[in-house]
């Protein structure tokens, strides 16, 4: 990862120009110049795995994700496939709110900078105290899409954004007992969506293994549960406080990792594991 950047601090300060996202934010602001901006190509081939950690997303989005200053890991990435001959914007401004358009990715809408330009590139930024953790590159007059688009995307950890990013998409961002927020990637939590008639039911994520709470039983009616959901369970001698908490909730974890003991202001809940990876269809 670069460093160095001097960029956009908050961004509501900063003067804007560019495309209006259509609420009346500008999609494009006009921050203080990087002293040290991305001076990579802005065209890096790209290859697309069926893999989705760290190295594969690095390969599938090419320039933008080389011009990312995560603090941890990439997040997410890619190559869009582009826009139709009909949808190509006339400046690059337009081929950034395309990429919003399309794609609608849980990513800020507006904010972002113009870091660096060539002939038929443009690389945006949005920058978090001057490092970059979303990047953009629109390219004009791709083959079979005329116009300004999109051509490769790559955002850090949602925890890196500010914290009012991760709630309007609905991101669940734990914190640790220090107070730094936890990256998404090793913990999150969600709630059960409705057209599974799951809404009763609260989700965590840690380092890839999924706790559930099913105090209505939906998820043990659909045999998904390693154990059953126990709303009211003495916490055992060798649980341990995690120090991730989030809105009263507070993780303990045995060194089994079976169960998440949960301790809220009125008690512990035990929230089993599930069998597998949680995906309602």
């Amino acid at each position: 990862m670069r460093a160095g950047l001097v960029a956009v601090a908050v961004l509501a300060a900063v003067a804007a120009v560019g495309c209006d996202d259509g609420t009346g934010v500008r999609v494009v602001v006009r921050g203080t110049p990087p002293a040290t901006p991305y001076d990579g190509p802005l065209h890096v081939a790209t290859r697309d795995t069926d893999e989705s950690g760290p190295r594969a997303l690095r390969q599938a989005s090419g320039a933008a994700g080389r011009a990312l200053e995560c603090d941890g890991e990439i997040y997410d990435g890619g190559g869009p496939d582009g826009w139709s001959t009909a949808d190509g914007g006339d400046t690059p401004e337009d081929g950034l709110k395309l990429y919003f358009d399309l794609f609608e990715p849980e990513l800020p809408g507006h904010g972002y900078r113009e870091e660096r330009a060539e002939a038929g590139r443009v690389l945006y930024s949005f920058d978090v105290h001057g490092r970059t953790k979303v990047a953009v590159v629109v390219a004009e007059d791709q083959p079979g899409r005329p116009g300004w688009g999109p051509e490769t995307y790559a955002s850090c950890d949602p925890a890196e954004l500010p914290a009012r990013y991760a709630e309007a998409a609905g991101v669940e961002v734990w914190t640790d007992r220090d107070g730094g927020r936890v990256p998404v990637r090793r913990l999150t939590g969600w709630t059960g969506p409705e057209h599974c008639d799951w809404q009763s039911a609260r989700f965590i994520d840690l380092d890839g293994r999924t706790y559930a709470r099913d105090p209505e039983g939906v998820l043990a009616r659909d045999g998904l549960l390693r154990a059953p959901y126990r709303a009211h369970a003495p916490l055992p001698a060798t649980a341990r406080d995690t120090g991730y908490h989030y809105r009263g909730l507070r993780l303990w974890l045995t060194p089994a990792r079976d169960t998440a003991y949960v301790r809220t202001a009125t008690g512990t809940e035990a929230w089993p594991q599930t069998k597998s990876r949680i995906a309602c269809k």
